[in-house]
């Protein structure tokens, strides 16, 4: 069996306090929330955070843990002798432990939580509840700032029930928030969790693009010849857009930060040049684009067959 140091695991020395236990563990599971932490790996990290103050967080549990002895981290060891029998759990033979990890031997003694083999449990021993996995639709602008969304949630065999969520503002599509405690109820232990992929509806304006946003910006030839100023929507405000002369069709503006705000650094926002025909023009209009045409030296086809 491989030693797991939980001290280390929390950043708290051995002789640490029930409170300095417990600050540690908070700082940390905000840290590596895997619905909120960039972390590579702070899914992994969390449930090491978890698994940690499970045992650290009991004063019952701590104390079996203490004496285990000390090694490393990762060290191959085994419990001393007896040392089941003095918390009235049994001993456990060299072929119980040879399939087990320290996590699996404290979920047997005291019903901790998942262990790598065992069950998942709640903290009181009994059989966890079923997750519950549903879709959250969300308008851009929700995405975009974040939102409280109350959910009306039907389980087989249970009553409808209204279900709060806090959505973070920048969350993207195919994002999966965790909302611990509000899966299906047990008989015996806590309830599961409530899994939610989040979708984003489509937006009139604007397409997603990872966290950048797009916007086709419609102009007239002669602004795309000429150059304008133009008010372009965005979900953080308005913006004025200069467009250089000589603009081309699907041409790209890129705005920084104006697009899905995020932890590490906020998408952009990126404008696209569409040359706007009008569909219908009057005699005057007629003549001056003919006038135009006879003016114009500009070869749009350059290789293209001649007539």
């Amino acid at each position: 069996m491989k030693y797991k140091d939980y001290y280390k695991v929390l950043g708290v020395p051995r002789e640490a306090s029930v409170d300095e236990i417990k600050k540690a563990y908070r700082r940390l599971a905000r840290k590596y929330h895997p619905d909120v932490s960039k972390e590579k790996d702070a899914e992994e990290r969390f449930k090491a955070v978890n698994e940690a103050n499970e045992v650290l967080g009991d004063a019952e549990k701590r104390a079996a843990y203490d004496q285990l002895g000390d090694y490393r981290g990762g060290q191959e060891f085994r419990p001393p002798p007896d040392w089941g029998g003095r918390f009235n759990q049994g001993n456990f033979s060299q072929a119980d432990l040879g399939g087990m990890d320290l996590s699996d031997l404290f979920s047997q003694m005291f019903g901790m939580g998942g262990g790598a083999h065992g069950q998942r449990r709640g903290f009181s021993g009994g059989m966890r509840g079923r997750d519950v996995e549903a879709t959250l639709h969300l308008s851009l602008e929700e995405a975009f700032r974040g939102v409280e969304k109350s959910l009306q949630l039907a389980s087989p065999g249970q009553a409808s029930r209204a279900v709060k969520v806090r959505v973070p503002a920048g969350v993207l599509p195919g994002r999966r928030l965790r909302v611990r405690g509000k899966g299906e109820a047990s008989m015996h232990g806590q309830a599961g969790d409530l899994l939610l992929q989040v979708a984003i509806d489509p937006h009139p304006l604007f397409r997603l693009d990872g966290k950048d946003l797009l916007i086709d910006l419609p102009v007239m030839p002669w602004e795309a010849v000429l150059g304008t100023s133009v008010t372009v929507p965005a979900p953080s405000g308005n913006v004025r857009v200069r467009i250089p002369g000589g603009s081309k069709a699907g041409q790209k503006m890129r705005l920084p930060g104006k697009g899905m705000p995020d932890a590490s650094r906020d998408g952009d926002l990126y404008v696209i040049v569409q040359i706007g025909v009008p569909p219908q023009v009057s005699e005057g209009e007629r003549t001056l684009y003919e006038q135009l045409a006879k003016l114009n030296r500009f070869d749009p086809r350059p290789k293209f067959p001649r007539d």
